[in-house]
């Protein structure tokens, strides 16, 4: 992966223009129901899949970093709680469009030797969808399983995740755990959508009850013009605040008082023509390239393999089409299979733990270092 100067700064082909798809005729007999059953056009979607997505809440990764060289477990837990409102950040620009959906057994791997870490994901179910992740650095390991429950209101789609996101820090012993809040896309059937995220962040630490955090995203409110804040606490065991944070979501994170405050976490500014990439960060630019170092080592499992997201990112909307439709065929064709046989689908590097999480079986690493994806039987996805 080698040096950031070498990345992509821009995607092969600009955006689709989506203003004259008409989402209430797609929508409108699926009010108040879950949307993740119904068939949407392919330019609706971004050319990022879920498996993805979850490796971008990596972004700022540096603030796990930080926090396995702070002594004090208060100010970890500052850091701690900056990571976790940052994997909101690049969520800002990108409510036009929607992930791809990964199919059963789909994988996808990030390793960034310039951030220290290795991240890989799997489709792990497919009723309900789940996708799981796992990552490791010297200074951290970072795991989830997560699955949305999408409604759409008639003016807005909510958007409930389901899940917690673990992290621990070896050098302390930490395991902190957390929640993700929901998460709401306004005007989705006039042009100028926009996302909004509400709820209570609740960050605890497994090992080590002396301190806890709480993070609330203040829902907008048509007097109050400040929009995305958040506004958090960190506090000792009996409830005393040690620390405040406060903040937009998209934008910075400050702890102290807004007298005198600390600038704990500031999001990186967005590449040039932005609008034209879907929106996506630098970091989102580099997800789904494929570059001849990385290729060799990568299962065909693997997202940047997957030819609808491909043809979309290159700006084939009709190849897109055809072949996201053929994937889905594939797809049920397997579960047909499975179903008739009495089988049940067995996810290749994560297994269900006692408390029905996902975690990492320990194997993707090794089997990319020997004997290689190349060298194995791999499933055949599309």
């Amino acid at each position: 992966m080698g040096s950031h100067s070498k990345r992509r700064t821009c995607l092969p082909a600009p955006c689709p223009n989506t203003s004259n798809i008409s989402l209430w005729n797609i929508l409108r007999n699926n009010i108040g129901k879950d949307l993740s059953k119904v068939a949407m056009p392919v330019e609706l979607n971004e050319p990022l899949n879920t498996l993805q997505l979850l490796c971008e809440e990596l972004e700022y990764s540096e603030l796990l970093d930080k926090a396995a060289r702070t002594p004090n477990s208060f100010e970890r837990m500052v850091y701690v709680a900056a990571f976790a409102v940052s994997a909101y950040a690049s969520s800002y620009y990108r409510a036009g469009s929607k992930p791809f959906n990964p199919v059963l057994g789909e994988t996808y791997e990030c390793v960034r030797e310039d951030k220290g870490f290795q991240f890989f994901s799997e489709q792990v179910s497919h009723h309900p969808p789940i996708s799981a992740c796992h990552a490791d650095s010297v200074n951290f390991a970072f795991w989830q399983d997560v699955r949305w429950k999408n409604k759409f209101w008639g003016k807005s789609m909510e958007i409930v995740p389901i899940g917690t996101t673990h992290v621990t820090l070896p050098a302390f012993r930490d395991h902190f755990e957390w929640n993700k809040v929901t998460s709401c896309i306004h005007n989705i059937l006039s042009g100028q959508r926009w996302i909004e995220h509400y709820g209570e962040i609740i960050i605890k630490n497994l090992n080590d009850d002396t301190c806890l955090c709480k993070l609330t995203f203040i829902k907008a409110k048509y007097w109050n013009p400040n929009m995305h804040e958040i506004e958090g606490s960190v506090m000792d065991r009996d409830g005393k605040v040690v620390h405040r944070l406060f903040g937009k979501w998209h934008e910075s994170i400050y702890c102290g008082t807004p007298s005198s405050p600390t600038c704990i976490w500031r999001a990186n500014p967005m590449p040039k023509d932005y609008e034209q990439n879907y929106g996506f960060t630098q970091f989102a630019l580099e997800l789904n390239e494929l570059d001849s170092q990385t290729r060799p080592f990568l299962p065909p499992t693997d997202t940047r393999f997957r030819p609808d997201q491909r043809f979309l990112e290159e700006g084939n909307i009709e190849g897109a089409e055809m072949q996201k439709q053929r994937i889905e065929q594939l797809q049920r064709e397997r579960r047909k299979v499975l179903e008739e046989n009495n089988l049940e689908h067995q996810p290749r590097f994560f297994r269900k733990s006692t408390d029905d999480s996902w975690v990492s079986n320990g194997t993707y690493m090794d089997l990319r270092k020997d004997p290689g994806f190349s060298k194995l039987d791999n499933p055949v996805l599309w």
